[in-house]
């Protein structure tokens, strides 16, 4: 006999509302169904009412933890549409803010990741060291969070070359103490046992499912925006892609945290670019947006954001789509966790880094065969105003 373990759509585990059914024999996870949809934001939507300047703080709201990877996509979409070629400088800069983010939010995951096992020691090292970097970004922007850095043609924002010595005596502190990390997680016994052989995903799943950053990465999956499909400033520097074979969670671990030395390498030799870059410009001067379609891809710290856009000549986007890489790896679960133990099947959830934020959508239900919409966005609010006044009629006859 099967029974049925709820984790959501409310659990100490998950950040933000999500439902999971685990489907179990005794501990054992035979089937997962996933159910979204207790948040919707309509960002898509509003971007449509909103200038191309205004949308940079708009997508910026899609996920805090990463929220200059969607500014960084949509920068890239309109520049395609534009045919905007952006100063080095500007190039330099937007690097280091994209990296910066990637070892906060490493960071921020790891810690989590500790504290899902029990290992909150793990959580308060981690998240301690995190502080530094979020002080990089309030000298250097203003803000802790939500940076409001990118335009169209560049930056908003200089890093005076004042600001470089602080930026890299930081960089030093996180090199070391992710070196210490490394060193711990290699070597505890109590991470291994619950990490390693767990949550697997083979290259075929990988592949299978489209998923995409480190999640990726750990299956030996060398794929990363930054390097096949270069913008900004990642031709301009050496990097390399790191990748594991194992696939389980432990990989996962080793994968992100052998990343924020390789964001530490960048940054270094972007903060060199913007030496030998002096004064020069920030951003390219850009009058209008011409009538055309674009898309803009950027590498987020869980991996590929993907944004659509087509402009018809206006101020306005015509037409907004976004895809965040929480909305593929997200799928993975239903390979990573069955046959798992319902205790490794939470922390196996937990690997992907996932957002769920980042995945609600809003469909409209047309006829096939007339194309007349049955069902949209004016149906839904109806509906939730009618199930609210029924709520409320229902409170009043049990108060009475």
């Amino acid at each position: 006999m099967s029974k049925i373990i709820p984790i959501g759509p409310y659990h100490p585990l998950q950040e933000e509302p999500e439902l999971f059914k685990l489907y179990c024999e005794g501990e054992i996870v035979k089937d997962i169904k996933w159910e979204t949809g207790y948040n919707h934001r309509g960002i898509e939507k509003l971007s449509e009412s909103k200038t191309f300047d205004q949308v940079f703080f708009l997508v910026e709201r899609v996920c805090g933890i990463c929220s200059t990877s969607h500014p960084f996509a949509f920068a890239n979409c309109m520049e395609e549409i534009g045919e905007v070629e952006i100063p080095d400088r500007a190039k330099y800069i937007r690097s280091i803010i994209g990296e910066l983010e990637r070892i906060h939010s490493h960071m921020l995951w790891f810690g989590l990741a500790g504290h899902f096992i029990g290992y909150n020691t793990v959580f308060m090292w981690v998240w301690k060291y995190r502080e530094p970097v979020l002080d990089l970004f309030e000298m250097i922007t203003g803000n802790r969070n939500s940076y409001a850095m990118f335009k169209i043609g560049g930056v908003r924002r200089d890093i005076e070359n004042n600001k470089i010595g602080k930026i890299k005596e930081t960089l030093d502190l996180i090199r070391k103490k992710t070196d210490m990390l490394i060193g711990a997680v290699m070597d505890d016994p109590v991470i291994h046992a619950r990490t390693k052989g767990v949550g697997i995903l083979t290259k075929d799943d990988i592949i299978n499912y489209g998923a995409v950053g480190p999640t990726a990465r750990a299956s030996d999956v060398a794929i990363d925006v930054r390097h096949d499909n270069p913008y900004a400033a990642y031709p301009l520097v050496n990097w390399k892609i790191i990748t594991a074979k194992e696939g389980d969670v432990f990989a996962k671990v080793e994968v992100r945290l052998l990343e924020i030395l390789e964001s530490v390498s960048i940054i270094d030799q972007c903060l060199e670019g913007l030496k030998k870059e002096k004064e020069g410009e920030i951003e390219t001067k850009v009058k209008a947006i011409p009538e055309g379609i674009g898309t803009g891809r950027a590498e987020a710290p869980r991996g590929e954001v993907f944004h659509f856009v087509k402009t018809n000549g206006s101020n306005y986007p015509e037409r907004h789509k976004i895809r965040a890489p929480s909305y593929v790896n997200i799928a993975t679960f239903k390979k990573s966790c069955i046959g798992q133990t319902i205790s490794d099947a939470t922390i196996s959830l937990a690997a992907v880094d996932p957002c769920y934020c980042c995945t609600e959508r809003l469909a409209s239900v047309y006829d096939k065969d007339t194309g007349t919409k049955v069902f949209g966005g004016e149906e839904l609010i109806k509906n939730s105003q009618q199930k609210t006044r029924e709520i409320q009629k229902t409170i009043l006859r049990n108060e009475h």
